[in-house]
Parts: structure tokens; sequence; C-alpha cells
């Protein structure tokens, strides 16, 4: 870096005729800042220029890989001679060198996994992230109230799922209690979960949470660390990757205590494809959005949105972003001359030359740049050739990007998904304990039932003995049978013979033989 340049070098300007450093100073970085041009004016290169100048000053920092060449950032850079020429011109002496990175990935594939829990989100933001309406996100506040009030923490997709359901199966209770829920809004909320679970989202959401240490580091070296978020993936997905940026931001600004103005930043927050996070967004959402910029300042934390083209940020953000870089303008619609005009209106005039003129007929590679001086106020524009950066320009590889993962100091820290027992194991245990002692009541009853017409039986039968051994013999009849008739007949008649015969013996003593 030249020598007159106090801070993070830029470039150079000549506006003034002698050849002058811009540099972004340390201790104003915390006041933000915006980096604006065209596609392939050189927004990326600017981005990578900047997290390597805050890293070699010991300033970690976090930035979203959206093309999927940032990564080059991990890797020792190899100019050719137009980088050494431009560099030579600046008085630069260029050391190839990569800066110490770490990959993260939302699904887990191109860095180290990121999650958050679904508490952790909150209603807001997973309003939109799954594209809900004001009445649907109404009933998913009110699912939010009835965890916290039942002690039910939500982490995952399953957890948020549970507590819907319960909420349906008990809306007229809690309607009483907390406003109408409308089954309809119930069934599209879940329906926009299993949207959500089919893009991938369900990897987001859970456990081992990222935590903010992990990303605020300062290596052996003095270097502070680069966390590389890879999004190609993400951008298909634009609401999970906007409310995914918020929400980490946000973190930052509720977890990181008050420092005021250091010396430089804590950490410097670069928000890629900033449209995104205002396309559609609520009144509610753009409060909290610019709450949190005007106010984390203060916790050390410079956050810089990258986009095309200023006017793609709310009035209300812009006017906290001091430190401005603006890429080449193409106007050839009224809408884009219209954001051409917005944009060079946006910086302090410059005598030398025609802001709006100078926008558009920059180069690849060159800039406006304002930059906040010393005492906080904007310096006047001045048309900057970028320096080239130290490390590569274009992509890691993949087994270069394997091979940072590895030595990574996050390593195996977030691989394994954490599932303890939160709101859906716990209102899966009471569903199974209600349908058991309902199944329970059944049986009872149904035994219950079965003994009483045991009872029933018995005392019946009871009754019958009593009744048939109370009843008199009945009487024999006079009359004979033809049977009996026979048989007295047949014994008449061999009485008869008998007696004769014994006559006959007695007598027949007398008797011949």
């Amino acid at each position: 870096m030249p020598d007159a340049a106090p801070g993070l070098f830029i470039g150079q300007t000549t506006d003034s005729g002698a050849p002058l450093p811009e540099a972004l100073l340390y201790g104003r970085a915390n006041r933000h800042g915006v980096i604006a041009g065209a596609t392939g004016t050189g927004k990326t290169v600017t981005l990578q220029i900047l997290a390597q100048g805050f890293s070699d000053a010991g300033v970690p920092v976090f930035c979203a890989d959206v093309k999927g060449d940032l990564s080059g950032i991990s890797q020792p850079g190899s100019p050719n001679e137009k980088l050494l020429a431009r560099a030579a011109s600046m008085s630069l002496t260029l050391q190839p060198k990569g800066a110490p990175t770490v990959f993260w990935d939302l699904y887990g594939q191109k860095g180290h996994p990121v999650r958050a829990t679904v508490s952790e989100i909150g209603p807001l933001l997973l309003a939109r992230m799954l594209d809900l309406n004001d009445v649907q996100e109404g009933v998913l506040a009110i699912a939010f109230h009835v965890a916290d009030k039942e002690g039910l923490l939500l982490l995952d997709l399953d957890d948020l799922r549970s507590v819907l359901t319960y909420v349906a199966e008990n809306a007229q209770q809690i309607g009483r209690e907390v406003g109408n829920v409308a089954p309809a809004s119930i069934a599209s909320i879940q329906r926009a979960l299993l949207q959500l679970e089919q893009q991938g989202g369900d990897a987001f959401l859970g456990e081992p949470a990222l935590r903010l240490e992990d990303l605020i580091r300062t290596g052996l070296d003095g270097r502070g660390q680069v966390n590389v978020l890879d999004a190609t993936r993400l951008m298909n997905n634009p609401r999970l990757y906007g409310a995914f940026l918020l929400w980490l931001m946000s973190e930052l600004f509720e977890q990181l205590p008050e420092v005021g103005d250091p010396e430089k930043p804590r950490l410097v927050f670069f928000f890629d494809e900033a449209h995104l996070l205002f396309n559609d967004a609520p009144k509610a959402l753009l409060q909290k959005i610019e709450q949190v910029v005007r106010l984390i300042r203060s916790k050390g934390v410079g956050v810089y949105f990258i986009t095309q083209n200023p006017a793609d940020i709310p009035d209300t953000v812009l006017a906290q972003l001091g430190n401005r870089i603006q890429h080449g303008l193409r106007a050839y619609t009224p809408a884009e001359q219209k954001g051409l005009k917005a944009a060079a209106q946006s910086f302090r005039v410059n005598p030398a030359f025609d802001t709006t003129e100078a926008i558009q007929a920059l180069g690849t590679g060159e800039a406006v740049v304002s930059l906040l001086d010393e005492k906080g106020a904007p310096r006047v524009c001045a048309r900057t050739m970028i320096r080239p950066p130290d490390s590569r320009l274009g992509p890691a590889t993949d087994a270069e990007r394997a091979s940072v993962m590895a030595a990574s100091p996050v390593r195996g820290a977030y691989d394994t998904v954490l599932d303890r027992e939160s709101a859906h194991e716990v209102l899966e245990a009471r569903r199974a304990a209600a349908d058991k002692a309902e199944a329970d009541a059944v049986a009872a009853e149904a035994r219950e039932k079965a003994d009483a017409a045991a009872r029933k039986q018995a005392e019946k039968e009871a009754v019958a003995r009593e009744r048939a051994s109370a009843r008199p013999a009945p009487r024999r009849s006079s009359r004979q049978t033809p049977a009996e008739a026979l048989a007295k007949s047949v014994l008449r008649t061999a009485g008869s013979t008998l007696t004769r015969e014994l006559l006959r013996g007695i007598l027949g003593g007398l008797k011949r033989r």
C-alpha cells in the first residue's frame, strides 16, 4: 500500500492532477457503506479487496458468495501483466496470498452447515421466508405464543408442524384467548413449510445453531477470519437468502455489547444482492432493518450492501451508508436514467467533473468513490482506479475448498445434527398418553359392560333355579300304559303256572315217574 494511504487502500485517483490514494479509514468503517454498479463492472472484485483488506487489519469479515467466484479469496493470486501494470501505476507491490477463510453453506455441501432454530428466526422473518399473508402471519405468531406459554421448544420444522397441529386441534379454546385461528390458515402454513422443506430449507432450521464467536475470530498471525457463505444454490430461494442474512445481522445486533466507535470494526458484514432483502418487504420488516442498520454500528459492526443500483435500497437505509463506491451504470430506459440521476445526487459534488456523466463513462475496475473523513463527513467524490487483489480472481477448485475446510477451526463442530427433546417429542408423548388413556377408558367401559351383563345373566339363572325348586312334583297317572298292562299279564300268567307246578310237586309225591 502506498505510504500516503491511511487505512484500507482501495485505489488511486488523479482528479486533482497528482495521483492520490483512496483509503477507507478503519475508524469510520462501522459507518456502513454501499458498493453499486451494473453487472460486470467489478463489484465482486471490490468486495474481495475490502474483505481481504479488513482481514489483514485483524477485522473478521462475513460475506456471501453469490456467483461462486469469491471463494478465490482463500487462494494466493496469480496476477497477469495487466494487473501487475495497474499495481505498478499505483506504486503498489502485490503480495500474492490467500485470506484465512472459513466456508459456510446452509445446505452443508460446499461449506460447514449453518443452522438456526425456529425460535431464533422468529415469526416475522419466518413469515417472510414462507411468503405468508398478514392473516397467516398472525396465525403463525399465535403458534409461537402458544409454544412459549406451553414451554415447547421450537427447534426444527417438525416442532413447528406439531405446534401448528396442536393449535388446530385446540383452536376453539386458543381462539377465546388470543383471537380466531382459521383452519384454512393453518393448512396454508403447513403447505408453505412443505415447500420450504422440498427446497432444502429444513437443513437450515435445527441444531447445533451457529455461534457468533465462530464468526468473529482472529488468527495467531493477527489476521481476521473471512467467512464466506456459499450462496450459489441458496439464490434459488431468495426469500430464504434474505431472511438468513437479516437474521444473522439482527443476532449480531442483539448479542454484541456496545463499543461506540472503535479504532477498527469488530466485524464487517457484506450483503450481496441487497435488493433481495427489500423486494416486497412488509413495512414492519423494513422498519426492523432500518433500526438494525442504524444501531448496529455502536456494536462495532460495519454493514456494506452490494447491489446494482443504490435505488434498490430504501432511502431510510441508504441514508445510513456513509462509505460509497459506485461502479459504472448504464441508463437506457427512463427508469434506469432516474436511477442514474439518484445515484449521482447521492455523492458530494466534485467540481472537476460531472458525476452523472462520470458514472456512465466508468470502465471495468473503475469507480466513483466517496469515503468518510476523520470527522465522519463524506469526502468529495473522486474517480478511482481500483487496486488489484492479492488473492485469486476466480473460484477455488473443489480440492482447494476441501483442503481449506479440512484445516478449518470449526471442523466437525456443526457436521452432526442434534435432535434433542423439543415440541415435537413433547406433543407426541402427550398425544400417545392421551390415546392410551382413551384406549384404557374404552377397555374399562367394555369390561364394566361385560361384567354387568354377566351379573345380570347370573341373577336370571339364580331366579330360575329358585322357581324350579319351589314347584311341586308332578302326580302319577292311574291309567296303565300298554306296556304296563302286558307286564302285569305276563307276571300274572307266570304266577298261575308256577302255582300249578308247585301244587303238582307237593302232591307229586304220589305222582308217578
